[in-house]
């Protein structure tokens, strides 16, 4: 069993800046702002051969009301799954009474627990340092997580011995997990999970569906645009088949994100798309489709990703506007009719259930194996059957076809003049090999490949002997 670290304090301490040291990554947004970090961030770190779970938790506010109880709430539950908490405190700002209410919750939980003490990098004195033995818990370390001082501290005099005192039967089963760990790369796709990227623009109800998707309230839920602010991967088991959720922040039009960490937030709402195998879309029913969306649209295309669309908040239109909204969405989304959509409404769980269908459709068919015969042999049948334009009055011959990769699909063709045939004959081709195929929910890439004359000029490159030879026959003339 990997232990789990789960890292609490009020706002503003270096909670996410700590997790991003211990991690060895940047995976935790980091900003001088306080209530930044929301929902529980889970990451993996590996020390000396150990491997670690750290969990990344929002400030403990004593703001009973708003958002803030719902943040804290999502702690707690972080401190119930840990085997050890590292509780941080500011060093510059000494002890306060949001301090103690967490050390008198931690010490009846009776959890194993130490005292962080961050920002020891200036105005810290011998009296601050007593203060914080007033909380009543015994091991302190004093660390600065901004320039990483201490870190080591915490993993050789914390960490370490914590997997150390582990019961035998544990290590042995740590030992064995270790052993059968393969790298990803080696996996076959198929037995990796699925990442489903949940996309949209801000409050659409993109955490309200994860939280019904997984059964619990696993994200913060408000009714405020803007609640969610990283990307939260979120593994799933759903029908014996795994799943990794993830959760971004809401998408606006450029013009109207001014905020730096708003920027920060869409920047890793993007790199979950590039990251995900499928992209859920998810649509507020009251609004239609709207220019982000559409900008979302062009981004999960051009990433070549699996894409499946949900309509949310579909319960509370009336028989009228639910037409007007689908032919909205059938005329803005004409260029996309191979994705499924689903009409749902996540705060009520209706029409959720056939949303993993799609997800294994679409991931399926993005991952299909087809061979080069069968291509070479759907290729010819779709241009004996419509013939390409002529180019430069010569005709455009097609050779073979064969696959180019997977997730996204690519197919390659090659032949002759092939690079110069119209975007319309390109899409042609594109949609005869879709139905053909059956490939839905996923965007097919083809590429051309023009067959290269040996004989032409331009190709002929003349040695080092055959240009003296040249230049000798000119001075000669």
């Amino acid at each position: 069993m990997i232990p789990v670290v789960t890292i609490v304090g009020r706002p503003n301490v270096g909670k996410s800046t700590l997790f991003n040291q211990l991690t060895r990554t940047r995976d935790a947004l980091v900003t001088d702002f306080p209530g930044l970090t929301r929902d529980r961030k889970y990451g993996r770190a590996k020390w000396s051969g150990y491997e670690f779970i750290i969990i990344d938790t929002g400030g403990i506010d004593n703001t009973k009301k708003g958002i803030e109880t719902i943040i804290t709430e999502q702690s707690l539950l972080a401190i119930k799954e840990a085997d050890i908490v590292l509780f941080i405190v500011d060093g510059q700002s000494g002890l306060m009474v949001a301090d103690q209410n967490i050390a008198k919750y931690l010490r009846s939980c009776k959890k194993k627990t130490v005292i962080v003490v961050n920002k020891t990098d200036a105005l810290f004195t011998e009296s601050t340092r007593c203060d914080f033995y007033t909380l009543g818990i015994d091991k302190m370390v004093f660390i600065s997580a901004t320039y990483g001082r201490g870190i080591n501290n915490i993993i050789e005099h914390i960490l370490l011995p914590l997997v150390r005192d582990l019961p035998a039967e544990d290590n042995h089963k740590k030992a064995e997990i270790l052993t059968i760990a393969i790298d990803e790369n080696e996996k076959s796709l198929p037995s990796l999970p699925i990442k489903i990227a949940i996309v949209g623009c801000p409050n659409v109800g993109k955490s309200t569906l994860i939280n019904c998707l997984l059964g619990q309230n696993r994200v913060v839920v408000y009714d405020n645009p803007g609640t969610t602010r990283d990307s939260i991967y979120i593994p799933i088991v759903c029908n014996k088949k795994e799943y990794i959720l993830i959760d971004t922040a809401g998408v606006r039009k450029r013009s109207k994100v001014l905020d730096k960490l708003e920027k920060f937030s869409i920047i890793k709402t993007l790199r979950a798309i590039e990251d995900a195998n499928v992209v859920l879309l998810v649509i507020d029913a009251y609004k239609g489709i709207s220019d982000p969306d559409l900008s979302l649209l062009s981004f999960i295309l051009n990433s070549g990703r699996s894409l499946v669309i949900a309509v949310n908040k579909w319960d509370g239109l009336s028989s009228h506007q639910r037409e007007e909204i689908k032919n909205n969405i059938n005329y803005h989304l004409r260029f996309i009719d191979f994705a499924k959509v689903h009409f749902i409404s996540a705060l009520h769980n209706r029409g959720i259930s056939n949303i993993y269908k799609s997800v294994n459709e679409a991931y399926q068919c993005a991952t299909i194996r087809l061979s080069t015969a069968l291509l070479t042999r759907l290729m010819h049948k779709a241009v004996n059957e419509y013939q390409p334009p002529l180019v430069c009055g010569r005709r455009v011959k097609f050779k073979y076809a064969h696959a180019g990769g997977y997730n996204p699909l690519i197919l390659v063709m090659h032949g002759t003049q092939v690079k110069k045939i119209p975007n319309t004959y390109k899409r042609y081709l594109i949609n005869y090999l879709r139905r053909s195929l059956k490939i839905i929910g996923t965007p097919i890439i083809i590429q051309l490949n023009e067959s290269v004359n040996p004989f032409s000029f331009n190709n002929k490159r003349l040695t080092k002997m055959h240009n003296f030879k040249l230049l000798q026959s000119k001075n000669i003339k």
